[in-house]
């Protein structure tokens, strides 16, 4: 037990190094090269494991992600606090015209979801902040709900805007993308990272595409969603936003908000649940990404299927299709099926796993009382750490680590939730 807890506390000294090695002054970066900027979810991430240590610096890193919030609700996926010539697409690229400089679309709305956690840590202390910060959360739920949540569950209108960018649920839409005038190009993340692990060409072709969309219409919502080249639901946004909304709403309570804006928020969280039949594929067994253009599923399951247990959405048919899906792999749940067409271990959210995904089902898992699911996963997760380093994202087969190295959301999941795999700790 000595060793293990020598090795656990030498784990600890090196992820809050890496956290404060990408501590901006007020924000992270994700890590140094690849991601010089601030992102909206690896943000919320970067927070909560920053509340393990600074409590202060947590509330700072979710302050900071809503001051660049535009006047519409819209929390954008990237904010470009300071030039840096080597990242592709810059905000040249977007055209937003904001101060500061950001992307024109969002990224998963997990910032509530983690900010109750922090509060959590202590009340007393985070009360003021986490008060001034849930008007500002409140319309950026309010944005998902009129600009993304029109057909009943949520949708994402880029898939950079899911986070899960090159994900296998993607592929009826994208194959609906035209690229053909997309323009010369020079990408920067294959610079800093094998190119066989991240997105190929014709993917980044059909993601400038779409984002070029966005940016000759102004970023104009309507417009976008309408008649925009890419529109599908995602099951993995819509269960973090069920999640996101309750969690919203039980800070309201506990800060003394309008009642009529929680039963609000419950309302929403009800309506998307309401229409999860809309996304639930009977042949595959699970919830499923759906092409809102043609009405064309996803074709396999992917991670995004379960984090039903998060919104406490699973439902008990399903539950022996995702552990036979998390039974093929060795380590952490796959972005991807395996046996599903597709599927490439190392290719960023093609097959491989992430830490983060893996701690948002741990959650659902935890809450809805499966212990022993929870445990295994915690476990997989701790030895994908302890073993490879705090990489971006892991191959589920053979734990080779992926990505990039030091990464701020990896760091903050050992610190906040993997650690316990290492021995056994309950959550």
């Amino acid at each position: 037990m000595t060793i293990v807890m020598d090795r656990i506390e030498a784990l600890d000294a090196r992820a809050r190094e890496i956290m404060r090695g990408n501590d901006m002054g007020g924000y992270t970066i994700p890590t140094k090269g690849l991601y010089p900027f601030q992102w909206n979810w690896d943000s919320a991430f970067a927070a909560w494991g920053f509340s393990t240590f600074d409590l202060d610096r947590a509330w700072t890193e979710l302050e900071t992600l809503f001051s660049a919030q535009w006047p519409d609700g819209m929390v954008p996926h990237i904010i470009f606090h300071r030039p840096d010539p080597g990242y592709f697409p810059g905000p040249e690229v977007w055209g937003t015209r904001t101060d500061p400089p950001t992307s024109g679309i969002s990224q998963p709305p997990v910032a509530a979801i983690l900010a109750r956690r922090i509060l959590a840590a202590d009340p007393v202390a985070g009360r003021a902040r986490m008060k001034a910060l849930w008007p500002k959360m409140l319309a950026w739920h309010r944005w998902w709900r009129r600009c993304r949540c029109g057909h009943g569950v949520a949708a994402v209108a880029h898939p950079w805007e899911s986070g899960r960018d090159n994900c296998t649920d993607w592929d009826p839409g994208m194959a609906r993308v035209d690229a053909s005038g997309v323009g010369e190009y020079t990408r920067r993340d294959t610079g800093h990272v094998d190119a066989s692990m991240r997105p190929g060409k014709l993917d980044y072709d059909r993601f400038l595409a779409i984002l070029q969309f966005g940016r000759d219409c102004g970023w104009d919502q309507q417009t976008i969603v309408e008649r925009g080249p890419f529109l599908m639901a995602d099951p993995a946004i819509t269960f973090i936003l069920i999640r996101a909304h309750r969690d919203l709403a039980a800070l309201g309570q506990e800060l003394g908000a309008d009642p009529g804006e929680i039963a609000t928020l419950e309302g929403w969280a009800a309506d998307l649940v309401a229409a999860l039949p809309m996304i639930w594929h009977k042949k595959l067994g699970a919830h499923v990404a759906r092409d809102l253009r043609s009405g064309e599923f996803a074709p396999a399951i992917s991670s995004g299927a379960f984090l039903a247990w998060l919104a406490n959405c699973a439902r008990d048919e399903a539950e022996a299709r995702l552990i036979a899906i998390w039974d093929r792999v060795r380590f952490g749940i796959p972005s991807s099926d395996p046996a599903a067409p597709g599927f490439e271990s190392r290719r960023y959210w093609r097959g491989p796993t992430w830490p983060v995904v893996n701690a948002l089902i741990a959650i659902g898992m935890r809450d809805s009382g499966r212990d022993a699911l929870e445990a295994r996963l915690r476990r997989e997760t701790a030895e994908l750490i302890a073993n490879g380093g705090f990489w971006e994202y892991f191959d589920p087969l053979d734990g080779t680590p992926c990505g990039g190295d030091a990464f701020t959301w990896t760091a903050a999941i050992w610190l906040t939730w993997a650690r316990g795999g290492l021995n056994g700790e309950g959550a």
